[in-house]
């Protein structure tokens, strides 16, 4: 099983992701860790393709991880079963981010464009892939579906 888990900031991708990789035995990357440096900077796209490239090899595997503008998303399409994209209301990631800590501006551009900027761009991207199954969540419930279905 390879798994890709999308979705905006604060949608759920992580806790999802790691209760996928629990509940399967699937190693579980979260790609936030392996991107930003501590400064906040990310990864020259070059490196980053070429990372992703190494972890993409093996057999199963969950990452999670939307990286907005900076990502090479290509690389994990190529060898993915499965995208899961969080699509929650703006409303719950919003709050979600308030609570969870303070958070730069170029953050809240992308997170409150995400629907309108992103996402379109990730169906057109995941589409180019005709063997990669898409499923979108939208709801809590949902989100229970899938984690049962994907077990």
């Amino acid at each position: 099983m390879r798994v890709i888990v999308l979705g905006p900031g604060a949608a759920g991708k992580s806790t999802f992701s790691r209760s996928l990789a629990e509940a399967t035995g699937v190693p579980y990357f979260e790609l936030d860790t392996l991107f930003w440096n501590a400064r906040l900077e990310p990864m020259p796209p070059e490196g980053w393709a070429e990372l992703q490239a190494e972890m993409v090899q093996s057999d199963s595997w969950v990452l999670d991880g939307d990286l907005g503008p900076y990502d090479v998303l290509d690389v994990r399409l190529a060898r993915a079963d499965v995208v899961v994209l969080l699509d929650p209301p703006m409303w719950r990631c919003v709050w979600r981010s308030l609570r969870r800590s303070r958070e730069r501006l170029d953050y809240w551009r992308w997170l409150l464009t995400w629907r309108h900027r992103a996402r379109p761009g990730h169906l057109q991207r995941i589409a180019r892939y005709p063997d990669v199954r898409l499923m979108i969540i939208r709801s809590p419930e949902d989100l229970a579906r899938a984690l049962e279905e994907l077990r």
